[in-house]
């Protein structure tokens, strides 16, 4: 590997990092109720292009603007640090890394347009619109996609073989692709379960479940129980498919190594969300929740990089081979 593209695959891994450390500051922005500490301005701060005499609430919102605009900054220089290296190169593979990198920076520019969205229309702190709970659901499906091409970008960059789905069987592509959405769907109740923990702030476990269960209760309350059964269901599936497919091709070890580490972390993650809901969600433990929960997402992407590419490898070296005047041709699939 090339010093530039070594270069290029730490900086790779240094803006995915940079990212959870974006989403673990917003979700403190949420939790202590400080997304309205800017008003409903954008680009500017109560109408400042930096606040004067602000409140805590408003130095909270504005430290994540920042973070969010140095985020974009990194992004855009991956994208073109990316173009730098592979725009002469016509292998698959830094195509595909190159491509990854765009569609970081494509997600990244959505996700900033998303919570511009969320600041322009008042749905922060603690203001509750109808509309509000598909905002929370939109970034958390853009934030997951972003994350996602963001370790693809850093793994090809690192010299994995490149992603791609040809010779993969249509029952392999439905699982991975079933169990992409069902984390997702988690991630989706669980942004929901946190809005409404916020809104409506319990006293003890009961009381809580009392208001989840009254046919009184706002909408949002009697949602709040999707979350804990979807992750549970989810959590058997997630394990029980990954551990299937690294059987098809248990000779590729790193896949076997991926599966046993995204079963560690779901296991670990069942653990602290029961931990979370029985201490009644303390900030700090939301915070550690939603980083398993990304890491999670970031190392199923990775198991399903390599089992995709596992499964092609297998299906090429399978390749029936048909001999022409002196040469072997590849039959294709």
């Amino acid at each position: 590997m090339a010093t530039e593209t070594k270069g290029f695959a730490k900086y790779s891994w240094f803006v995915l990092v940079f990212n959870l450390l974006v989403i673990l500051w917003g979700v403190f922005l949420r939790a202590s109720k400080s997304g309205d500490g800017c008003g409903r301005f954008w680009l500017t701060c109560q109408g400042e292009v930096l606040p004067s005499a602000p409140e805590l609430k408003t130095i909270i919102e504005f430290s994540h603007r920042m973070m969010s605009a140095v985020d974009g900054i990194l992004v855009i220089a991956l994208a073109v640090w990316a173009y730098r290296i592979f725009r002469e190169r016509r292998d698959v593979s830094t195509r595909s890394t190159f491509k990854m990198a765009m569609l970081s920076l494509f997600f990244v520019v959505t996700e900033g347009a998303i919570g511009a969205g969320l600041v322009l229309t008042g749905n922060t702190a603690e203001t509750l619109t109808a509309a509000r709970p598909f905002w929370g659901a939109g970034h958390l499906i853009n934030t997951f996609v972003l994350l996602g091409f963001l370790t693809l970008t850093a793994r090809g960059a690192s010299g994995a073989p490149p992603l791609t789905l040809r010779g993969v069987g249509p029952k392999y592509l439905a699982g991975i692709t079933i169990g992409a959405l069902a984390l997702l769907i988690v991630g989706i109740t669980g942004s929901i379960a946190a809005l409404s923990t916020m809104l409506f702030p319990i006293g003890s476990l009961a009381a809580g479940v009392e208001q989840d269960l009254s046919p009184a209760s706002h909408i949002l309350l009697r949602l709040r129980l999707l979350h804990p059964i979807t992750a549970i269901l989810t959590s058997v599936f997630v394990i029980f498919l990954t551990g299937w497919l690294a059987k098809e091709v248990e000779v590729v070890k790193q896949v076997g190594r991926w599966s046993s580490t995204l079963s560690l972390l779901i296991l670990g993650q069942i653990a602290f969300g029961s931990t979370t809901l029985f201490t009644l969600a303390p900030i700090v433990m939301q915070l550690g929740h939603l980083l398993i929960a990304d890491a999670i997402w970031i190392v199923y992407v990775m198991f399903a990089a390599a089992f995709l590419t596992a499964v092609n490898s297998e299906a090429t070296e399978e390749r029936p081979i048909e001999k022409t005047a002196g040469s072997e041709t590849p039959l294709s699939a």
